[in-house]
């Protein structure tokens, strides 16, 4: 019995850690296949629901996640600008907090995630939870959703585009 765990073992161990280090190995075809792969996992918030708590004054923290290009031309009132490539550097830095005439978030505040339509904000999800933000929210449909909804209800900055960009990031 001793001889057949002594080979049993080893093969359980090695298919163990196989599939338990698969998904570190996984290549997408693309950011759609990311996307899909880690929407199940995100807490969406309507624009409704948000709409109705920024009229009541709930505090919530915006955070909009496109590039200032794309930010400017119009965004939900209230929101701060925080590009998906610099959120790591700047959600937890008292300093850019301090620039902005803002107090930094704590960590079990609410914080909402925009960007054009809601999937660069899916991706930045993780990122802002690994940095121990705990009640992090992606608004469904972004900004797109939210402009539709309520198309007198934006703020704009063309003053400050210095180019025409386009998008950004594809969604």
């Amino acid at each position: 019995m001793k001889k057949k765990l002594v080979y049993i073992l080893p093969i359980l161990l090695s298919v163990f850690i196989m599939f338990s280090c698969s998904d570190h190995t996984k290549v997408y075809k693309n950011a759609g296949e990311i996307v899909a792969k880690k929407s199940p996992s995100v807490d969406f918030i309507k624009v409704e629901t948000l709409h109705a708590m920024l009229d009541t004054g709930a505090m919530v923290l915006l955070i909009d996640v496109r590039e200032a290009n794309e930010f400017n031309p119009g965004y939900i009132p209230g929101s701060v600008n925080i590009p998906r490539g610099l959120i790591e550097f700047k959600i937890a830095n008292d300093s850019y907090w301090e620039a902005q005439f803002l107090y930094p978030p704590l960590k079990t505040d609410e914080i909402i995630l925009i960007c054009k339509k809601g999937h660069r904000s899916i991706l930045t999800v993780e990122a802002v939870k690994k940095l121990g933000f705990e009640n992090v929210k992606v608004l469904d449909g972004g900004f797109k959703k939210w402009e539709l909804t309520y198309p007198l209800e934006q703020e704009k900055n063309l003053d400050q585009v210095h180019d025409g960009g386009g998008e950004v990031g594809g969604c």
